[in-house]
């Protein structure tokens, strides 16, 4: 990183800062008058840069900024946001409180965290109630809920969500890590076309008789010998496009409140990661296909993009870019699912399964499985990446009484929230 990008950097992040500062002081004061917001504004700005610059003077390589830092800035967004609710809706301090509260322990992704924050936010909003009714400023109830429980969850709950794995990182030292991003605020069943715009090369859109991986044999490690696959697996890993999937999702009632806000702020707008909510949903029928990218100058498919999507609406339901590779001697698969200026990406390794089976799974002791969330620097192309703890995914890939079936698991700190069941059948069955 060159100083003047560092310069940059350090100032945007300031600027970035300081508006929010400045909104947050609006916010908590605006009830005094004009001036008393223009002041607040300006005393705002500064205490938020001001801790801002603290925060990355004592930053270290490799580290994320200082917790008291992303403390004094979720509080800062909250207060804005407590104003606005307060403005819309006439809420009470315990009602704003508890969205505070909800929104912030939803964000916390872990269990626990989404049912502490409601509950914090509630006993913040009646502290406040207590001490001065219902004038007090939704702004200062908001920030103080989500204040509050921050600083809880950090006593409870001590091991990291996340961790800063690297920084400005050039993609081949990341092997794990799919370097693509959306270049755009919609990811959409056209990303592959978008990229091959961008990138170059031959692009084949929904691409016949291809695989989401060239050849299960680039998997094979010490604990995974792929000539003892079915058949039938390999075919489907390897000529994917051959096969139409049905899907029902099996959702653990705790997490279903969480994702459905999820999905309607987040995955709907971004067309990406929307898993259908119920086996009705997946009636409307899943469209599946492969979009592929070939370099100039080679035969050798570059980007293979698996898309799926609702059949009657052509609506995203995953948009993921699968690769390959090896490490000590070892073959992994890691799927990329590109966000805007970014790529969250799980790096699976394979294992063998009793009678011929597949089992790609995050769950190691080695050092690449996992999942990460990366920044692309989209001047660079350098990587700025998290590893995200505690989030587990296993796929089971199997035939059972000559049916090729799959169950994909996902999990949040040993708590499973989700299973995929599906059943694969072929397109055509007369095919050899």
């Amino acid at each position: 990183m060159t100083q003047g990008r560092a310069t940059r950097s350090r100032a945007a992040g300031l600027a970035v800062a300081a508006v929010a500062g400045a909104l947050a002081g609006a916010a908590l004061t605006g009830r005094r008058g004009p001036r008393a917001a223009a002041a607040g504004g300006l005393a705002g700005a500064a205490v938020l840069a001001a801790a801002e610059a603290v925060a990355r003077a004592r930053q270290r390589p490799g580290e994320i900024p200082a917790w008291w830092s992303r403390v004094l800035m979720s509080g800062a967004l909250t207060a804005s946001a407590g104003w606005l609710g307060g403005r819309v809706t006439g809420a009470g301090p315990v009602a704003v409180g508890t969205a505070a509260g909800a929104v912030a322990g939803a964000l916390g992704l872990r269990p626990q965290k989404v049912a502490l924050g409601p509950v914090a936010g509630a006993a913040a909003g009646a502290a406040w109630r207590l001490a001065g009714g219902r004038d007090v400023p939704p702004a200062l109830v908001a920030a103080s809920a989500v204040a509050g429980y921050r600083a809880l969850a950090a006593l409870l709950f001590r091991d990291p969500q996340v961790g800063l794995l690297a920084e400005r990182a050039r993609a081949e030292d990341l092997p794990f890590v799919v370097p693509l991003e959306a270049r755009t605020a919609y990811v959409g069943t056209g990303y592959v076309r978008e990229l091959a715009e961008v990138i170059g090369g031959s692009y084949r859109a929904d691409a016949e008789d291809a695989g989401i991986v060239a050849s299960l044999d680039d998997l094979a490690g010490p604990d995974f010998d792929p000539a003892g696959v079915h058949p039938l697996v390999r075919e489907f890993y390897e000529r994917t496009t051959r096969f139409r999937l049905d899907i029902v999702p099996e959702w653990r009632h705790w997490v279903r409140p969480g994702y459905l806000l999820y999905r309607t702020l987040v995955a709907r707008p971004l067309g990406q990661a929307n898993v259908p909510m119920n086996q009705r949903e997946t009636l409307r029928g899943v469209r599946s296909r492969i979009d592929t990218i070939t370099p100039d100058g080679t035969d050798v498919i570059g980007v293979r993009g698996w898309i799926r999507s609702f059949a009657d609406t052509d609506e995203p339901i995953y948009v993921g870019i699968y690769t390959t590779y090896r490490h000590d001697g070892r073959g992994y698969v890691s799927v990329g699912f590109p966000v805007p200026q970014g790529n969250f990406t799980a790096t699976l390794l394979p294992l063998p399964r009793p009678g011929g089976g597949l089992v790609l799974t995050s769950s190691s002791a080695l050092a690449h499985p996992g999942h990460y969330l990366t920044h692309v620097d989209g001047a660079t192309r350098e990587l700025t990446t998290l590893a995200v703890h505690g989030f587990t995914e296993r796929l089971d890939v199997l035939v059972e009484d000559g049916q090729l079936r799959a169950a994909h698991a996902f999990s949040l700190y040993g708590l499973p929230f989700l299973t995929l069941h599906y059943r694969i059948h072929r397109k055509r069955p007369d095919r050899d």
